[in-house]
């Protein structure tokens, strides 16, 4: 290949991922952009999010029109210096499409599959990547989530780091029993998950419900921590949008659920339709009404949230961090004013309840600065 031309390719945003579609190119043909500048939006399964610019150089081709849908890895458009010519631009595209079907069977073979455990007493799915050494990498997700929620997170660490992303019980391919339905219940299942794939201590990454079950896992068991990231935690203050909680658990519909979809997010615009489709898919499996049920029952009794009992949080030696969405509109960012100064507070601006999502490339980052 050409080290004049850079490729801008479908990236892969997690193990589900296997096409997206081009909503809006962000910069123009013959414009020049920077590294890291935001060129493409680009619909998911889950969400709408950005694509950086690969490289510096100047946009010479926009090779898939908006609107148009294509498979991962597929060429997007290219970047290049003024000086190649567009014969040599025609035959680098000619090859690229050539050589693509065959680099994507391979790819697909090669990727990582999803995997069961049992931990303790319920089956536990999995999704591991990334090499193997150092300290892990453990990604917990919120209420009514999976681990697809990490899709742009996962692949994007497991590119230094061993990660790993788990459906909690009640949740994606997990099972459906989550005992008393409360945090302890799910830490307790996550030190077992842990003991079951062979993990001593890790970095823990949770999100909402998540955050409180890395919390107090955190708490419970200091030396198996090496550090905490929390995104928009759950158990730090009693208020909550138990409409959306209800809404949740309630919705049948595809309207319905979009409605509460979109409480997630400061743009609504960023839920996709395929997401819609595969919350409802989920909610159909047997035994996930009542599971959500059991959950919702116990960590916010009476629509207020459960708060977790920070008198342990001494013995946290860890470094923690917080990162949330100054628009969060399920849980108040001011629940983390109340920390401890030694825990660092990010709050990101134009951003709701999904920061891993939302903001995807700077989460990424400050996951990489606090492993680093």
């Amino acid at each position: 290949m050409s080290q004049r031309i850079q490729t801008i390719t479908m990236p892969k945003w997690g193990l589900a991922m296997e096409e997206g579609m081009v909503v809006d190119w962000l910069a123009e043909e013959g414009s020049s952009v920077e590294a890291g500048q935001d060129i493409l939006e680009i619909e998911t399964t889950k969400i709408t999010n950005v694509y950086e610019a690969p490289a510096a150089g100047t946009l010479r081709r926009r090779i898939v029109a908006e609107g148009e849908t294509v498979p991962v890895g597929a060429l997007l458009g290219l970047l290049a210096d003024p000086a190649v010519a567009d014969s040599e631009l025609d035959a680098f595209v000619e090859r690229f499409n050539a050589d693509f079907a065959v680099k994507a069977a391979e790819a697909e073979a090669a990727s990582p599959k999803q995997e069961t455990v049992v931990a303790g007493d319920v089956s536990i799915n999995y999704l591991r990547m990334g090499s193997e050494g150092g300290t892990p990498l453990v990604l917990v997700h919120g209420f009514g989530g999976d681990l697809n929620n990490w899709l742009f997170n996962q692949p994007a660490l497991a590119e230094k780091h061993d990660v790993v992303a788990l459906d909690l019980p009640g949740h994606g391919r997990s099972g459906k029993d989550v005992g008393r339905g409360d945090a302890a219940s799910l830490a307790r299942v996550l030190g077992d998950f842990l003991d079951a794939v062979g993990i001593e201590r890790a970095h823990l990454v949770g999100h909402s419900l998540g955050g409180a079950v890395a919390l107090l896992f955190a708490m419970q068991n200091p030396a198996r921590v090496a550090g905490l990231t929390l995104i928009a935690p759950a158990g730090l203050g009693p208020e909550i949008d138990i409409d959306f909680i209800e809404g949740f658990i309630a919705a049948g519909r595809r309207k319905e659920m979009q409605g509460v979809l979109a409480h997630l997010v400061a743009d609504p615009e960023l839920i996709s339709r395929d997401m819609i489709n595969d919350v409802l898919k989920y909610k159909r499996l047997d035994g996930v009404d009542r599971a959500l049920r059991r959950l919702a029952d116990s960590l916010f009794p009476s629509g207020r949230q459960a708060s977790l009992d920070l008198d342990d949080l001494a013995k946290v030696s860890a470094p923690i961090q917080v990162i949330w969405g100054a628009e969060d509109r399920i849980l108040p960012a001011s629940q983390a004013d109340g920390l401890p100064e030694r825990i660092e507070v990010r709050r990101l601006q134009g951003v709701g309840h999904m920061p891993h999502m939302e903001a995807a490339a700077e989460v990424n980052r400050l996951i990489e600065a606090a492993l680093g």
